[in-house]
Order: C-alpha cells, then sequence, then structure tokens
C-alpha cells in the first residue's frame, strides 16, 4: 500500500531530519516541529499550483443544466481559470438539438446587442444558445437566452485545497512527490534558520517544478501556420473575407 498521502509527506521531512515519525493516531494532534512540517507540505503543494494555471490535475469537466429564459450562470468556487473556447452543448435526442460549439463574445458586445433577453418575459429571444460571455461578477452567460434545458458542458482549472487529514491525498500526481518533499524541506529548514540548506532545497525545488512543466505542459503535437502567401490574395477575395466577417458578426 502506498502511503504517498498527508501523513507519508511529512513523514519524509522527518525521516530526512532524523525526527520521530508521526503516526495517523497522533497526526491530528501534532504540535511544535511537527505541525510545522504539515504546514510546509501545504505550503510546497500551495508554491506548484501557484507556478502554472493549467496544471492537468487540476483539470475539471463541468456540466450545467441551462434553465428556459436564465441567461446567466455562477462560475465554480472553485475555479482558478475558465476555459472559455471548450463551452458546448451537448447532444440531446430528447430536445432535438446536436452538439454544437459554443463562440465566444465579449461582455461588453453582449450589453450592446443582446441583453434586453435579460428583461423580457418574451420567448421570440429564446433559442439554442449559440455564445457564452465571461459577466464581471463570477458569472458566465450564454446568448440567446435557453428555451430548453440544454446541458451545457465547459472545462476549467480548479484552486486546490490544502491537505487535512492524515489520509488526504494531494492532487498532484505521485511521480512527482519528490518535488512536493523538496518544496517542504525548503520550509522545514526556513523554519529551523538554516538558510544554506533551504537555498539548496530550494533550487531542487525548482528544478523540479520546471521538470513537471517539461513532461506535463509544454506538449507540441502540431504547430498550424497562419502565413497567407501574398500572390494568393486578391482585391475580391478581401472583400469576400470582410463579408464573412460581417456575417459572423450578424449572428451574434
Amino acid at each position: 500500500m502506498t502511503d504517498y498521502n498527508y501523513l507519508g509527506l511529512v513523514n519524509n521531512i522527518n525521516r530526512r531530519l532524523n525526527e520521530v515519525e508521526l503516526t495517523s493516531t497522533n497526526f491530528s494532534t501534532a504540535v511544535g516541529w511537527y505541525s510545522q512540517c504539515q504546514d510546509a507540505v501545504n505550503a510546497a503543494i500551495r508554491d506548484i499550483n501557484q507556478q502554472q494555471y493549467e496544471w492537468p490535475f487540476n483539470h475539471v469537466e463541468q456540466t450545467d443544466t441551462l434553465v428556459a429564459g436564465t441567461t446567466r450562470y455562477p462560475i465554480p468556487s472553485d475555479s482558478k481559470l475558465i476555459d472559455f473556447d471548450s463551452f458546448r452543448i451537448k447532444e440531446d435526442a430528447t430536445i432535438g438539438n446536436d452538439t454544437i460549439r459554443l463562440g465566444v463574445a465579449t461582455y461588453e458586445d453582449y450589453l450592446k446587442r443582446r441583453v434586453d433577453q435579460e428583461y423580457t418575459t418574451s420567448t421570440t429571444k429564446r433559442g439554442l444558445p449559440k455564445f457564452v460571455f465571461q459577466a464581471p461578477s463570477l458569472e458566465y452567460g450564454v446568448t440567446p437566452a435557453p428555451d430548453a434545458s440544454y446541458e451545457l458542458v465547459y472545462e476549467y482549472y480548479c484552486l486546490p485545497v490544502d491537505l487535512e487529514l492524515f489520509s488526504d491525498v494531494p492532487s498532484i500526481p505521485e511521480q512527482f512527490r519528490y518535488v512536493v518533499v523538496d518544496g517542504a524541506m525548503y520550509h522545514a529548514y526556513l523554519f529551523r534558520g538554516n538558510s544554506q540548506d533551504a537555498s539548496i532545497a530550494y533550487q531542487k525545488f525548482q528544478s523540479g517544478i520546471k521538470s513537471m512543466r517539461s513532461i506535463l505542459i509544454n506538449r507540441f503535437v502540431y504547430v498550424t501556420s497562419g502565413m497567407v502567401s501574398r500572390s494568393s490574395i486578391t482585391g475580391s477575395s478581401l472583400g469576400s473575407a470582410f463579408a464573412t466577417a460581417g456575417s459572423v458578426s450578424d449572428g451574434f
């Protein structure tokens, strides 16, 4: 059985510093140095999470059921970053809609062109939502206002909570346990006033985070060129492009 949990991480610090290890029995009543070890583990985890907004282990897929006539919906309280490009309406055979991805509109554009949908009981302004916008009040909104209970799916990155119980397991994968421990050792050495060892532990910690980022974040599967050959652009094609852009704007 793995000991990759709060207790195991705290005891990693104790073993490195030749201290008596805690048990599941006395973990919750620990004081002094042992309480500091607990704080050090949580501090290291917070440091890791603050280094990158989009750690894949903090990724969440959220499903909300829309309410007919309701435009705005609360953003999850544990969200750090909402991926507004991920919003889509799920296919529903009962309602009769296909899966569609929502476009992203600015809040200002919504206020200028569609805000009246919030202040009317008329059903003529309702329909299958096609756009999503971010409101300044920790909410997102959809337009048109829904005319049925569509299922909306989107993705976000959450704010992890501190570990509390001895059996709590970090969201950080176990393969990066050594990074958490190096970060915790940095905070533990600072508590003891050992600045030299703290500096060494901090360097190892930052190197570990760099490795995590390389493995989990820096993945380039392909690159798409946006370059357009000058010879391929004609007056008529430019006019067509602007006409297309105008039609998209009108659709909102």
